[in-house]
């Protein structure tokens, strides 16, 4: 399948969009994220079929949308998907565990490893809000993108207070 790419600045440094020939949008990378994807050699560069992707962003990152309205498809195991569609339910500005995501999906809390590593292997970053999951004593455990960004998009929601904030 061909695959299209365009890159968008944020605050989390340049995001490297892929989609679809029809403009589904199948990853979001940020630089030096564990098992990011990177620009391959027969890939057509497009960036006017990513402007909706670009607006969205702007606007999330300008603190003005909540949510993201973009066609998207992630290639996955079934178990892999169950945990992706339970992290698109997750609200604005609110978080979640691992033991509760594995629990909305049916999995035994045994399965608590299993879907930490869907969530790490989670191709949408931002987008399929992953950052909202953390570790069941309130700690900032592992993002694929880095905790310095975990902790940019957990403030920008307001989940975190600004640093330097009185607490």
């Amino acid at each position: 399948m061909e695959i299209h790419w365009a890159t968008v600045g944020s605050p989390l440094g340049e995001l490297l969009l892929t989609a679809d020939p029809d403009g589904t949008l199948t990853s979001l990378s940020v630089p030096g994220q564990k098992g990011g994807r990177t620009v391959q050699h027969g890939w057509r560069h497009d960036p006017a079929l990513f402007r909706e992707a670009e607006e969205q962003l702007a606007a999330y990152f300008a603190g003005e949308r909540k949510e993201f309205r973009l066609r998207r498809r992630s290639e996955g195991t079934p178990f892999r998907q169950r945990v992706w569609n339970a992290i698109e339910s997750l609200p604005y500005g609110a978080t979640t565990t691992y033991g509760e995501i594995a629990a909305r999906i049916g999995a035994p809390r045994a399965a608590v490893r299993a879907v930490g590593g869907a969530i790490g292997a989670n191709p949408l970053l931002v987008v399929r809000p992953c950052h909202r999951i953390i570790g069941a004593d309130g700690s900032l455990t592992g993002y694929a993108g880095g905790l310095d960004r975990k902790v940019r998009l957990l403030t920008l929601e307001g989940v975190l207070p600004p640093a330097g904030a009185a607490g």
